[in-house]
């Protein structure tokens, strides 16, 4: 893609009443937008590379077949991983109750990939093409189902403990019974606490969380097999099969497009 394009813009230091309706940018790995929130929704979408969304409800990964949306006023940060080509897209308030009223991601067709591209690469030669291609995206979003790699994240104290353990270790195997001893609570008492704050179980947790270290790998260009013992699997056909169930293509389909996107 072109490197000439705007710079993606960082985040106002205030709220602005106004904002640029699009912006793009080649970012480094590991550029970090710190917390803010817009007046406006924003859609962002890794055209190559992968980015990750945190809010106070946990954290969305969006790797290039995904664009993350978040709504007007939610207080956000993002995080880029591989030399990711960012794209932004504004969405006016007026229009953002068209699209769902939390932060998500979504899957990415071919025509939505190929207007979010437009609007974040062409000069508008017609008056009015910005917003016709705009409504393209919104009435595709619309027709999309979400398909979020959402991580939310505890409240209760002991869950938080066991969740930063395996924050800074996705791969180990300790089972739930070991980390409820470093967290000073049985293993019934944070099998409850998972389903109940977080909605899903343990192991669902645990698995979203080593497929988002797992979309870093593989954007860093680590092997499939390196990814997948890296990040707790025992062998590398267990790791497909999660990660296509999640991701909703295979890990080595996912490096060729990372591939076929950098040239």
């Amino acid at each position: 893609m072109p490197e000439t394009r705007q710079p993606f813009p960082p985040p106002p230091a205030t709220p602005r009443k106004t904002s640029p309706r699009s912006g793009g940018g080649w970012l480094p790995h590991g550029y970090r937008l710190d917390a803010h929130s817009h007046a406006q929704g924003q859609l962002v979408y890794a055209a190559a590379g992968a980015l990750a969304t945190t809010t106070e409800r946990g954290t969305w990964v969006a790797p290039a077949n995904r664009v993350t949306w978040t709504p007007p006023g939610f207080d956000h940060s993002h995080r880029f991983y591989g030399r990711t080509d960012a794209r932004l897209v504004v969405i006016p308030a007026e229009l953002c109750d068209a699209l769902v009223a939390h932060p998500s991601v979504f899957a990415v067709s071919p025509l939505l990939r190929e207007a979010l591209l437009a609007l974040t690469d062409r000069r508008e030669v017609r008056p009015g093409a910005y917003e016709r291609l705009r409504a393209v995206v919104i009435d595709e979003l619309t027709a999309t189902p979400e398909q979020s790699l959402h991580l939310p994240e505890p409240r209760d104290d002991r869950l938080r403990a066991v969740t930063d353990l395996l924050h800074a270790d996705p791969g180990r195997t300790t089972t739930l019974t070991e980390l409820g001893r470093a967290a000073g609570a049985s293993d019934r008492t944070l099998s409850r606490l998972f389903h109940t704050e977080l909605g899903m179980s343990f192991h669902q947790w645990r698995t979203i969380l080593r497929i988002h270290h797992a979309l870093v790998h593989l954007t860093n260009g680590r092997s499939v097999t390196d990814t997948a013992t890296e990040c707790g699997w025992s062998n590398p056909s267990s790791f497909i099969e999660a990660f296509t169930e999640v991701v909703g293509q295979t890990p080595g389909r996912y490096r060729a497009d990372l591939r076929d996107d950098a040239q």
